[in-house]
């Protein structure tokens, strides 16, 4: 089995990423945030700042890029490459509106020459590995299925495909009757991707589709860091108060670098309460605490409320 992080952008950069892997065990790599593609042809020195590989030596990781034109797509892949990456994520499942109404993202979807045609370019001139990470569609699941017979045309490392429309963002169950139906019409690897958030939902998702073995975990992994090594069945042991520890940890460390990288308290604060929009989550009844968090307009705010929070609150886990 092999369980991927998922791409989310604002929370999942070189920093979260490298120390979420110091920290928990589980995934095998992750597909970092999007790079938008450019049309010009200088980027400054810091525009893939995110992919630099002295950043990024814990946990594997993949680019992923956000185009709409071939020959924009290609130039950031080369430069991607240049800094050693072998293998490219083409973001075609993003769901935002600002996104989508741009036609990138699941914005392409409903554009299937469009697609063939950057497709067909950038796999001529890119001489590595190429994946996509999709939805079913924008706003139809038959997009998908006149897709797939695209996608089929060319030499894919794979597809990660999120079994919803890109309409839908993230609301309502995922369809695993229309993932099936990708599933029986390519001949791809795939990834499945959406609404794993217990060990329970992905032996259900085994079940179903036995001959997968590539999962994709996002949301639930910054709110539960330790799914992704629970979902292995590893079997691991954590002594009273071991989960709590580890997670008071990960967050001085997190917050260690963000304050050493970002600009001024704002930034620092705006980050944290990022991250705790979903690490909150796994504690219980703690909403009154977290809302304080939230709403800390000082460093020193903020750290008490954390404190107190780490010391006093229950861990869903315990």
């Amino acid at each position: 089995m092999k369980l991927y992080l998922a791409p989310i952008m604002g929370i999942t950069d070189a920093v979260y990423r490298q120390t979420f892997a110091k920290y928990f065990d589980g995934f095998d790599c992750a597909i970092a945030p999007f790079v938008c593609s450019v049309s010009s042809r200088k980027l400054k020195p810091n525009y893939l700042k995110d992919l630099f590989p002295e950043r990024n030596t814990r946990l594997s990781v993949t680019p992923q890029v956000l185009s709409k034109n071939a020959e924009d797509f290609l130039f950031i892949a080369e430069k991607i490459g240049e800094l050693g990456y072998t293998s490219i994520n083409w973001n075609l499942g993003c769901p935002v509106q600002m996104v989508a109404k741009k036609r990138r993202g699941s914005g392409l979807l409903p554009y299937p020459d469009q697609i063939d045609s950057i497709l067909e370019q950038v796999c001529a001139k890119w001489p590595h590995g190429l994946s996509i990470k999709t939805r079913l569609g924008r706003n139809s699941p038959e997009e998908i299925l006149v897709l797939l017979k695209i996608f089929d045309r060319y030499p894919l490392k794979e597809l990660i495909i999120h079994p919803r429309l890109g309409v839908q963002m993230y609301k309502g169950d995922v369809d695993l009757t229309g993932f099936g139906n990708c599933l029986a019409q390519t001949s791809h690897q795939v990834v499945y991707n959406g609404d794993i958030t217990n060990e329970e939902f992905l032996l259900t998702l085994k079940d179903r589709f036995p001959a997968l073995n590539r999962w994709m975990i996002g949301r639930a992994a910054l709110s539960n860091p330790f799914l992704a090594d629970s979902c292995r069945g590893t079997g691991k042991q954590f002594t009273a108060g071991s989960h709590r520890e580890i997670l008071v940890q990960f967050h001085n460390d997190l917050f260690k670098q963000y304050n050493e990288l970002l600009f001024g308290p704002s930034h620092l604060l705006g980050k944290m309460k990022a991250i705790w929009n979903y690490l909150g989550q796994i504690f219980d009844n703690s909403d009154q605490i977290i809302k304080k968090i939230q709403k800390s307009t000082r460093i020193d705010q903020y750290n008490d409320y954390v404190v107190f929070l780490f010391e006093t609150e229950k861990l869903a886990l315990e």
